[in-house]
């Protein structure tokens, strides 16, 4: 087996494409690839099927469904030689935004397969332990997260409610920030450490970020009104967000985040109890993915994979 797609009937739009699973399988025929479809069955499922795929020999594995779905197939291939590829589903996509991958099905899983991408080595991240890729966050972030999980029909008009909500009610929180010998003392409505520039729906949250420099971008925003917040909105999608007085931003390898009291996390949007120190730490090109040969979000990394599966299966 030389491609392994690992499917998410439950995650974003694939609820509603009973028959995307079908699709895929027509696809692997039509190809003749050497390939099968797993289908998850629950949370974690998808990391499991990811390393069984791994100790069988894939040499891609493919994660079709949103960040959940990505982030916890991507766990299964960290420091492994196997590639991971996406075909996003979700309702944010942020790393497959900020790498610049098709949003079509098709698209995407033709570049997964065939000989339009290359293989680059991205950073990846860790937050007291938990493995992300593109972003996590506290305070605002991961409660804004755990409400959002827990609705039934997603999307960015959905999020933009449950934000507006959350904001009405969340209280800031002290914490303090350690980067190497620099030290933070802030009051803030939140903290995002990013390894892409963006949340998903291009609403970025570290304009500029990279996913192949060996670091991490903590963006913290301090206590705003609804005015204030509304105002901030522009920025994000417009990406000048780290403009605003209202936001500190600090880069580097390693950050500690102490709070108060232990309280909630997000991990590529999937919220976790945390306690009160939060390490994050991140692991240099600690991932090999399937990107388009232009790609402005890493730098150039041609590999010859992709290109032999083209030739091999026409």
């Amino acid at each position: 087996m030389r491609i392994c797609f690992v499917f998410n009937p439950h995650s974003g739009r694939n609820r509603g494409r009973p028959g995307l699973a079908t699709a895929i399988r027509e696809f692997i025929a039509a190809r003749s690839l050497d390939a099968r479809l797993a289908v998850t069955e629950g949370p974690g499922h998808a990391t499991a099927l990811a390393r069984e795929a791994v100790h069988a020999g894939a040499e891609v594995v493919v994660a079709v469904g949103g960040d959940g779905t990505m982030n916890e197939v991507a766990q299964g291939l960290v420091n492994t030689s196997a590639a991971l590829a996406l075909v996003p589903c979700g309702s944010g996509n942020g790393l497959a935004l900020h790498l610049g991958l098709p949003r079509s099905p098709l698209a995407a899983l033709e570049l997964a397969t065939g000989a339009g991408g290359r293989i680059a080595a991205v950073d990846t991240g860790t937050a007291n332990g938990r493995p992300f890729f593109n972003a996590m966050g506290l305070g605002f972030d991961a409660d804004v997260s755990q409400r959002f999980n827990r609705l039934t029909r997603r999307g960015l008009p959905a999020y933009a409610r449950v934000a507006f909500g959350a904001l009405r009610e969340i209280r800031p929180e002290r914490c303090r920030i350690t980067c190497g010998a620099r030290t933070e003392e802030l009051e803030v409505l939140l903290v995002a450490v990013a390894n892409s520039d963006q949340y998903g729906n291009n609403a970025r949250i570290a304009p500029g970020a990279r996913v192949d420099d060996g670091r991490l971008d903590l963006v913290a925003i301090r206590p705003v009104g609804l005015v204030s917040a509304a105002l901030l909105v522009p920025r994000l999608f417009f990406g000048n967000l780290d403009r605003s007085p209202h936001v500190f931003r600090l880069s580097g390898p390693t950050f500690t985040i102490d709070r108060v009291s232990p309280r909630l996390i997000h991990t590529d949007g999937e919220t976790h109890a945390a306690t009160a120190s939060v390490k994050v730490v991140v692991q240099p090109r600690s991932l090999r993915i399937i990107i388009p040969h232009v790609s402005r979000a890493v730098a150039a990394l041609e590999r010859p994979a992709v290109v032999r599966f083209a030739l091999q299966f026409p």
